[in-house]
């Protein structure tokens, strides 16, 4: 079970976009379909003379988010730097902000066998978990029911869940990206007893740690998917709250034209988020998502 830990505050911001490109898995903006609640909105200025103030343009209610996993990464020196780093940044108020260090770095002692239970995660103030990352999925064998029961269990102890989700090349080359995406959705809402806690992850697995990130249109058709996905089989209430995170390979270059897409609510950041300057920067990008109005 990774963990995440306490929040650092920082603010946030967006542009409302949405591509033309046809990623071929759907279309995003049908042109002639002004009821599509995922194509963009139009604002109407009433009055010029009056001062514009900037405010989100997302698809969901919630407040952007950004995490940074550390992964297995970092020596005391390097992890002492990047919490100075961290700490003296500037960085948007209005944005969740957590970071995921390795567990050796969590202060808490002990005869450890490879695992961390949410009891230790708690005693020692963790307030997130991240689970169904790729790594555990593909490497350590974990499944969808096993994941959604983890998922689960933690928010019954009062622990936040980052839910990870996402398909591998193969299964996106073969058109089953949305049916991967849909069956793991499926076991964590078979298990997890509300939804006020979790933020889901899509992380395509073909672009974690890889250096190719899927495209603005490619993560943003995934998103609305997912919405949708939760409107149909979860509630309507639940598919506008619960965040929706890109993951893979995002890094203060590519971040701000991803988070211009309406639904995608904040990044999962992976190697990035060791270098607190560029995290600071795709904290920041919530700037990208804010709109005259």
């Amino acid at each position: 079970m990774s963990m995440i830990s306490t929040s650092l505050s920082g603010p946030k911001s967006a542009t409302s976009y949405c591509a033309p490109e046809f990623s071929g898995l759907r279309r995003l903006c049908p042109n002639n379909n002004t009821n599509n609640s995922h194509s963009p909105s139009f604002l109407r200025f009433t009055s010029p003379r009056k001062p514009l103030r900037r405010v989100l343009a997302m698809a969901g209610t919630g407040q952007f988010f950004v995490g940074g996993n550390w992964k297995c990464n970092g020596t005391k020196e390097s992890i002492t730097k990047l919490i100075s780093d961290l700490n003296s940044a500037k960085m948007e108020s209005d944005v969740d902000v957590v970071v995921a260090p390795p567990f050796i770095y969590i202060d808490q002692g002990g005869a450890f066998t490879g695992e961390i239970s949410v009891e230790q995660l708690k005693d020692i103030g963790c307030k997130w978990v991240i689970l169904g990352h790729s790594e555990r999925r593909h490497v350590i064998g974990e499944d969808n029911q096993f994941i959604g029961k983890k998922a689960g269990y933690a928010l019954s102890q009062g622990v936040g869940v980052i839910a990870c989700i996402g398909e591998l090349l193969e299964e996106r080359e073969a058109g089953k990206t949305f049916d991967v995406c849909y069956q793991q959705l499926k076991a964590y809402a078979d298990a997890v007893p509300s939804w006020d806690n979790i933020v889901i992850a899509y992380e395509p697995v073909w672009a974690i740690g890889t250096g190719v990130v899927a495209t603005p249109a490619q993560a943003q058709e995934v998103h609305v998917a997912v919405r949708d996905w939760l409107k149909n089989n979860v509630s309507a209430e639940v598919a506008s709250k619960t965040r929706i995170i890109y993951g893979g390979s995002v890094n203060g270059g590519n971040c701000a034209e991803l988070a211009k897409q309406k639904d995608i609510d904040g990044f999962l950041v992976g190697g990035a988020s060791l270098k607190g300057p560029e995290f600071a920067t795709i904290v920041n990008s919530v700037t990208s998502k804010k709109v005259a109005a």
